[in-house]
């Protein structure tokens, strides 16, 4: 068992498109695309799961589940905002589609390549906002995504 810290060896990518109906993303695209664990404060979000179904029977005390619709939670990422230039912001105005690229497990070189694995996240952007405050921190924005389908769980670039 390898164990790991996401920080560090985690990257994220916003892609503006995938060919591929299975989400399988190419090397061209993602490195198309824009590099967003650079600026990356926080993640909130981005995992799937199912809603069980409760399945009781009058023959046991015992309540069964059977699996039930899968969903997403609301999902975010906040950014340390850039006083001059902001390429993250710029591709990503609200209304945008396109998708979140995590490399969950990092990737084999400098940059992705073919063989790397990935979870692929169909997005729309519902909303971009600076986070104002008075106290001693850097200046943020936060970005909140609505998933637009299930995900695609360890894609493998081609």
């Amino acid at each position: 068992m390898a164990r790991f810290m996401r920080k560090g060896i985690t990257r994220f990518y916003f892609v503006p498109t995938i060919a591929s109906a299975t989400l399988v993303p190419t090397t061209a695209e993602v490195t198309a695309g824009t590099r967003l664990d650079t600026q990356l404060a926080d993640v909130n979000g981005f995992r799937y799961s199912n809603n069980p179904i409760n399945v009781p029977d009058m023959s046991s005390t015992f309540v069964a589940n059977i699996p039930g619709e899968d969903s997403v939670e609301a999902s975010n990422l906040t950014f340390y905002e850039d006083k001059t230039t902001n390429a993250i912001k710029t591709a990503q105005p609200k209304a945008t589609t396109g998708y979140i690229v995590i490399f969950y497990s990092g990737i084999a070189g400098a940059s992705p390549a073919i063989g790397d694995k990935a979870d692929v996240w169909p997005i729309q952007v519902a909303s971009v906002g600076r986070a104002y405050t008075a106290g001693n921190e850097a200046a943020q924005y936060q970005i909140i995504y609505a998933p637009t389908a299930a995900p695609g769980e360890e894609k493998v670039l081609t």
